[in-house]
């Protein structure tokens, strides 16, 4: 009885530790298979950052050249202030006034970001770097939208009523999708503004609105290569 029992306590045991067994390897595999999937996961989260994030980088590009044209543009029609007509002439007004008027938007896309953001999945991303990165370019994004709205105040409210009283809008409108072929008939002394101290005021404040949002812009440029280099 006693060597029966003995032989039944040891299969016990055995029996035991190998189940024990059993369920540590079921367990080290269902955790493989977690990481496997969430490392395939994490690696189509990249991709996908890396594609929205490259496409965003063409939109800032057109964005940033348009600012600076009207940056430009601005600082070429400061110096026409208090010149002779012929000089300002010279110096086609209609063209520069234009761009001033039309200084670049930025929609970037956010869809991949702000998924990962609701959906708790940011945690999946393991490079803290690229995750702090993503923040900033949330914050830098409100930023920019913040100064491109004073931008965009700035013209419906000053720029555009003041033109509208004192300059032909349609020599201004043949530079875009109007595209006039002749100038306006219509007698308009649109030269004086470059001799009134309104007009020039409002001029300097656009400029001072504008270069702030080339600041935000360069933020973000910078934002969109670290996020590019993090995502290769």
């Amino acid at each position: 009885m006693e060597n029966k029992t003995g032989k039944y306590f040891k299969y016990a045991i055995g029996e035991i530790i190998l189940v024990v067994i059993g369920i540590l390897i079921a367990l080290q595999i269902n955790n493989w298979n977690e990481n496997r999937k969430e490392k395939l996961e994490e690696s189509s989260i990249l991709q996908n950052l890396h594609d929205e994030f490259s496409a965003n980088q063409k939109l800032l590009k057109n964005t940033k050249l348009s600012s600076d044209t009207a940056e430009e543009s601005g600082y070429k029609l400061m110096s026409l202030f208090g010149k002779p007509k012929a000089y300002i002439e010279r110096n086609n007004p209609d063209s520069l006034l234009f761009y001033v008027l039309e200084p670049g938007e930025f929609r970037a896309s956010e869809n991949t970001v702000n998924d990962l953001i609701q959906s708790g999945r940011l945690k999946l991303l393991k490079n803290k770097k690229l995750k702090d990165q993503l923040y900033k370019w949330q914050s830098a994004l409100k930023d920019f939208d913040a100064q491109y709205k004073r931008v965009e105040i700035k013209i419906d409210q000053d720029i555009i009523p003041y033109l509208n009283k004192n300059y032909a809008l349609k020599d201004i409108d043949k530079y875009g999708a109007l595209n006039w072929k002749e100038e306006s008939t219509l007698k308009v002394k649109k030269y004086d503004i470059f001799n009134d101290i309104e007009f020039e005021n409002i001029l300097d404040d656009y400029l001072y609105r504008i270069i702030s949002c080339q600041k935000n812009i360069d933020s973000i440029e910078q934002i969109i290569d670290e996020i590019l280099k993090e995502t290769r």
